[in-house]
């Protein structure tokens, strides 16, 4: 091809969306449909491949693309397939078809019919593909003989680095990944440092006797579906997978045997793993001096501060307990339950719990409809934080802006108070660009089995819907974060100090740097 024809290829964006089996659940034993396209298409005739497509004007996004491609190859909806994975897209030169493509890879799981789906019974092609086999992730190949469609292998492996990180390395990625996906327990702060261990025995996992670019390029896409499994928990994570990778560069470099240098990036990581404890003592210290400066030093002889708060943060029982002690203030607690898993409840038995006799603390739990009950006449409004944009907007757990507008209104001189590690802060982008987490309705349906009339109704209109609905008549939502715009914010309480929004704007650019750096070429 010319240089002249190169400069007129066509670009052309498409999706390539790998439908999964996975045996009772279990993601080693995975399985991949590859759907053998049929001679009546115009391009790949008779190749094996995922469900492949343009992107279209009438799709809103890659993955509504990838969508609707399922649905008018297979005949499944997303009744019947769970997204689990996003890979990074890629572009390459097609020299057969004279188009530049930029593939977006995408991962779904076939439900089975005991959840609800219709499971591989429920596939029926259409004219494009003549039939499908399932195949092992590991022995799909780049080859004549296999007959797959262009580069298909890196296709797959943008969803399944397994692929390429061997047995037992791939093996850590997939159980690690899953952990940190199904993990709706622990918070931001615990699922990094979560996500750093699964890095550090990946890399031990990993054969060493060669590290090569090829070596450190799979490693940083591992890091990258690491970074992407929990978006909602992204910012944290990110910035934590940024340091590993930075600390394991380091020793790329260093002029000794390749299984050295694992064992070296390992022990490297670990030592970040031990250090990341220290910075709630730092964030306790810190919150303590706000309070002391800003608050106490007003207060009546009395000493009582009145504190809203919601949802199970161990940052937040830690600095209120370390307040009350060092200030000699006593504490009136008003926490949210925090629905539907009812963190708040969790979080109010730390502090009954709590072996510091020197705090003074009374603990009152509110249902999250009572939130301007509780927000009456307090003097701060206390949050943790999950991600933190460039612009100081904070995401936490849902409850968290009706708190706010709640106090705005019967408490206007409160103060509302984030508590966060730095590492929170999310590379540059607005708040609206990352999508709301939408978990299983069922956490929500459950507790209305007791004595709910009509219970009944919603479940069995909810196991016949169509992504969570019944011909329009029910969806139940049940999304686990949202948003709190930095206006409503007087302090950000961090590991490094009382920060502005300037402060995290600066901190945003540095992790959009750091992931240029690591991922951009991948």
């Amino acid at each position: 091809m010319t240089s002249t024809e190169k400069r007129q290829i066509k670009k052309l964006p498409v999706i390539a969306a790998f439908l999964f089996r996975l045996p009772n659940g279990d993601e080693k034993q995975a399985k991949v449909a590859l759907f053998r396209c049929s001679g009546k298409v115009i391009s790949y005739k008779h190749s094996l491949g995922p469900v492949y497509g343009s992107i279209e004007e009438i799709d809103a996004s890659p993955f509504a693309a990838a969508l609707r491609g399922i649905n008018e190859e297979t005949g499944l909806t997303l009744t019947s397939i769970e997204p689990i994975r996003v890979g990074k897209p890629f572009s390459f030169i097609d020299d057969s078809i004279g188009r530049e493509l930029t593939v977006n890879p995408f991962a779904f799981r076939i439900k089975d019919k005991t959840e609800g789906g219709k499971g591989e019974e429920g596939i029926s092609l259409d004219w494009e593909n003549v039939g499908y086999e399932w195949v092992s992730p590991l022995d799909v190949k780049d080859s004549v003989e296999f007959g797959g469609v262009p580069i298909l292998t890196k296709s797959l492996g943008r969803v399944w680095p397994e692929c390429h990180l061997g047995s037992r390395a791939g093996g850590v990625l997939t159980s690690g990944l899953k952990r940190l996906q199904s993990d709706h327990e622990n918070g931001a702060r615990q699922l990094a440092h979560e996500a750093v261990s699964i890095l550090m025995n990946l890399i031990a996992g990993m054969d060493s006797h060669v590290i090569d670019d090829i070596w450190w390029a799979n490693i940083r896409m591992a890091a990258w579906h690491i970074c992407k499994t929990r978006e909602s928990m992204g910012a944290a994570i990110t910035s934590a997978i940024m340091k590993a990778l930075g600390r394991a560069e380091a020793m790329l470099v260093q002029d000794i045997s390749p299984p050295e240098k694992a064992r070296n990036m390992t022990e490297a990581i670990r030592a970040q793993l031990d250090q990341r404890w220290s910075t709630t003592d730092d964030v306790r210290s810190v919150f303590v001096e706000y309070l002391r400066q800003n608050v106490t030093q007003s207060m009546t002889a009395e000493k009582s501060v009145s504190v809203l708060t919601l949802s199970s943060s161990s940052t937040i029982s830690t600095c209120l307990l370390q307040a009350a002690a060092d200030l000699g203030i006593s504490v009136d607690l008003r926490i949210l339950e925090s629905r539907p898993l009812c963190e708040g409840v969790t979080l109010a038995s730390r502090f009954l719990g709590a072996t510091n006799t020197s705090a003074t603390f009374t603990v009152s739990l509110y249902t999250d409809a009572s939130v301007a009950l509780a927000a009456g006449g307090v003097d701060i409004v206390l949050l943790g934080a999950d991600r933190i944009s460039s612009a100081g907007d904070v995401s936490n757990k849902v409850g968290s802006l009706p708190a706010v507008l709640s106090q705005r209104h019967v408490a206007p001189s409160a103060k509302v108070i984030i508590i966060s590690e730095t590492e929170k802060i999310a590379s540059p982008g607005l708040a609206e660009e990352h999508a709301a987490e939408e978990n299983n309705p069922i956490e929500v349906t459950q507790a209305w089995k007791l004595n709910v009339k009509g219970a009944s109704v919603i479940e069995g209109a909810l196991d016949d819907g169509e992504s969570g609905t019944t011909q329009g008549k029910v969806r139940v939502r049940n999304t686990y974060f949202e948003w709190v715009p930095a206006q409503f914010i007087d302090a950000y309480v961090t590991d490094e100090g009382l920060w502005s929004v300037e402060d995290i704007s600066r901190r945003s650019s540095a992790i959009g740097d750091e992931m240029d750096k690591f991922f951009k070429e991948l």
